[in-house]
This record gives structure tokens, C-alpha cells and sequence, in this order.
């Protein structure tokens, strides 16, 4: 299944909104553009991983380096997620305790930068 990866900016957030199957083929297109996003200046970064169908280790460790990279700038990164096998993914591997989780962008954003885990 193909990668579709859409920006808009919603107050202080960058959401990102990523659509299909993050996975080894397709986690580098994810990695490349959070890394434009954040070297173009983005710190506040919400990912919605709203329609995402399917979510493997590489993906996890995507989201995680651009965790540890807004975090090293000051920033904050969270994750849009309502969808229970996903939701699953993140209680299994303990990532629920490191990832802001929010049900819906505009949670995330209620949330403020502080509240999306700076």
C-alpha cells in the first residue's frame, strides 16, 4: 500500500497527517519528511496517524529519532491516535509512556506545546 504524507499548520503545531502503511518500505519517506519538516524550522510537530493501516518496528523507530530530535531542540512531538490496534502497538512496546497520545489534532493541539511532550 502506497505512503501519502500531507502538512498544514494548525496555531503553533506542524500536523503532519500520514495515511496508509508505515513499514520498511515506506518508513525512509516518512523519516525524510520530518526531518524537512523539523530542519525547516517546525517545533511543535503533531503527527496524525489517523489513516494509517498498518504500523511496523521502522516506523516506530521514526517516530521516535524525530521524538528525540524536536525534544533535543526544545520542541514537542505528538502522536493523533484513536485507532485500537494501533493503540495496541504503543501499550506493547511501552511507547505510551513516551509519546504524548492524543484521540483527534485538535486534542493534541488543546494540549499546547508543554502538553505535547516538551
Amino acid at each position: 500500500m502506497e505512503l501519502s504524507l500531507a502538512t498544514r499548520t494548525v496555531g503553533e503545531h506542524t500536523v503532519l497527517e500520514v495515511g496508509g502503511e508505515v513499514d520498511v518500505y515506506t518508513a525512509p519517506r516518512l523519516r525524510e519528511r520530518l526531518l524537512e519538516l523539523i530542519g525547516g524550522g517546525a517545533r511543535h510537530v503533531v503527527v496524525d496517524l489517523g489513516r494509517v493501516d498498518f504500523l511496523d518496528s521502522t516506523g516506530l523507530g521514526v517516530l521516535v529519532g524525530a521524538l528525540k530530535r524536536l525534544r533535543s531542540a526544545g520542541g514537542s512531538f505528538a502522536l493523533v491516535c484513536d485507532k485500537e490496534p494501533l493503540l495496541k502497538i504503543f501499550r506493547i512496546t511501552a511507547l505510551d509512556q513516551v509519546f504524548p497520545l492524543h484521540p483527534t489534532v485538535d486534542a493534541a493541539v488543546a494540549a499546547g506545546p508543554t502538553g505535547a511532550g516538551a
